[in-house]
């Protein structure tokens, strides 16, 4: 019960609308924004109304990217962990991925989306690897001049390669394991690795 008041000490932003703004919100979950006390809170209020997916959504977007795309791969190494496998370039991607979670420089961030450019974009370990390659820097060519990544596409990256890790699931399931990633999610968020 203690561990539930930690504070989110890795977001990008506390305030609820910013976040949300960002975000594809279900109606449900836009008309809880207002009356959000604080971030743990809306999140709290969401999980209990049901809405994991929106939960899962906002928080993709809210944690810092570095975290945000360690969420995802958690995701990814969850995916493998329920039986599915991956295909070799996807393999490639999620090592590409956590590589630049702990060393997030540029060269990490552009081989994360080079080895993401080699598989289907079907699996959550492709997704944490646009993840990261969206985390910042430009998207364009290195000589070309700076096209900065929409702020969105980081969250929208990481929410994919959750939903995909979770929707492989028989329908009870997929709650469940949209569970156990938030929980994942959460304890990032409070400074935590997931892992715990």
């Amino acid at each position: 019960m203690a561990e539930q008041a930690q504070p989110f000490v890795k977001l990008v932003t506390t305030t609820v609308g910013d976040v949300a703004a960002l975000c594809e919100l279900t109606d449900p979950a836009k008309e809880m924004v207002p009356s959000a006390s604080s971030a743990e809170a809306y999140i709290d209020s969401l999980t209990k109304a049901g809405l994991m997916s929106d939960a899962i959504r906002w928080l993709a977007q809210g944690l810092r990217p570095r975290e945000s795309v360690w969420w995802a791969c958690l995701a990814a190494r969850a995916y493998v962990g329920w039986g599915n496998t991956l295909p070799e370039p996807d393999v490639a991607a999620l090592t590409a991925a956590e590589t630049w979670v702990f060393k997030p420089e540029e060269e990490n961030r552009r081989a994360a989306m080079a080895k993401a450019q080699d598989t289907g974009y079907q699996s959550p370990a492709s997704w944490a690897a646009i993840a990261a390659f969206w985390s910042g820097g430009s998207m364009a060519p290195p000589e070309a001049p700076a096209v900065p990544p929409p702020q969105h596409l980081i969250g929208r990256a990481v929410w994919g390669a959750i939903m995909i890790a979770t929707g492989s699931a028989p329908p009870p399931e997929v709650e469940k394991r949209q569970r156990q990633l938030l929980n994942q999610g959460l304890d990032i968020a409070r400074g935590g690795n997931g892992q715990s």
